[in-house]
This record gives C-alpha cells, sequence and structure tokens, in this order.
C-alpha cells in the first residue's frame, strides 16, 4: 500500500501539467513514399495537425517535379501518430519502483536469513564428528596426509548403522563380474 502511495506521489509530481494543446513530441504524421521513377524510398515525418496530415503537406523538400507531385503523392501513405508521453512516464516509474522494491526485499532477506536459519541437526552431527576426528589426530602428533583422510572416512562408515554398504557393495561386486554362463 505504501509503495502504490509513492507510486502516485511521484507520478504526480512528474507529470506536467494539463495543456489544450499536445506536445510536438506526443503528435506527428508519418509518410512511407516507396521507390518512384529515379527517387529512392523515404520515410518522412512532421509535427502536423491530423487534418494536415498527407503527402502535401509533410513531404518537404518535395523530391519530384510539380507535374509528378500528384502521382508521387499518391504512392505515398501517410499516417497519424499519437502518443502520450505522460503515460510511457508513470510506467516506467512504476517498473523501476517495483524493481527497487524487490532489490530491497532481496537485500533484506539476505541480512535477516543467516538471523532467522536454525542449524540443522543433519550438519551439526556432521561438524561434530569432524572435529572429534581431529582432535585425536592433533594430539598423537603429526600424522600422515593419507592417515587423517582414511580416519575421516572411517568414522563415516562407523556413523552408519550395521555398515550396510559395505556388504551390499561386496556382494553386488561378486554378482556383476563375470557371471557364470
Amino acid at each position: 500500500m505504501k509503495l502504490l502511495c509513492v507510486v502516485a506521489a511521484l507520478g504526480c509530481l512528474l507529470a506536467p501539467p494539463a495543456r489544450a494543446n499536445k506536445s510536438s513530441e506526443d503528435i506527428r504524421c508519418k509518410c512511407i513514399c516507396p521507390p518512384y521513377r529515379n527517387i529512392s524510398g523515404h520515410i518522412y515525418k512532421q509535427n502536423v495537425s491530423q487534418k494536415d496530415c498527407n503527402c502535401l503537406h509533410v513531404v518537404e523538400p518535395m523530391p519530384v517535379p510539380g507535374h509528378d507531385v500528384e502521382a508521387y503523392c499518391l504512392l505515398c501513405e501517410c499516417q497519424y501518430e499519437e502518443r502520450s508521453t505522460t503515460t510511457i512516464k508513470v510506467i516506467i516509474v512504476i517498473y523501476l519502483s517495483v524493481v527497487g522494491a524487490l532489490l530491497l526485499y532481496m537485500a533484506f532477506l539476505m541480512l535477516v536469513d543467516p538471523l532467522i536459519r536454525k542449524p540443522d541437526a543433519y550438519t551439526e552431527r556432521l561438524h561434530n564428528e569432524e572435529s572429534e576426528v581431529r582432535a585425536p589426530a592433533r594430539a598423537g602428533g603429526r600424522l600422515r596426509r593419507g592417515a587423517s583422510r582414511g580416519a575421516r572416512g572411517h568414522a563415516a562408515l562407523r556413523s552408519l548403522p550395521g555398515r550396510p554398504c559395505e556388504s551390499m557393495w561386496g556382494v553386488s561386486v561378486s554378482v556383476a563380474v563375470f557371471p557364470m554362463m
């Protein structure tokens, strides 16, 4: 709700006061003229009123001599275009406000998430086991690198109840290698 109020306030501040006549950027007449004889095609744009939106008022300078003007203008296609720059400005402000609010929310979550998140029981148990494995290694002096890795691996296997992985692995290998014909 607050965001909507902020957007409305910004829209009122950025919107120009209402005028009776349109800004020259809001209206235009666009004439598209195809190639004619030895003249290449061209697009002409002028800020004129809707009643003056035709080839004779928009195409300046006229690329053809006087007797060919009517034939050239019949080929040209003129369209009157009107747009509201105020509406465009308001939509851009709303879009930027939404993106800014989402970025602020993301930053807020990134700051608050570590404070709210509870420690996971599984990862806490793993950290405790790792510290128990490292403590005897430090007390015994310097060990080889391979020995400390092996100790950690055995600690992980000891944490499994009944060691089902070792027996399952051995059985699957004996069955999978060279089956009897």
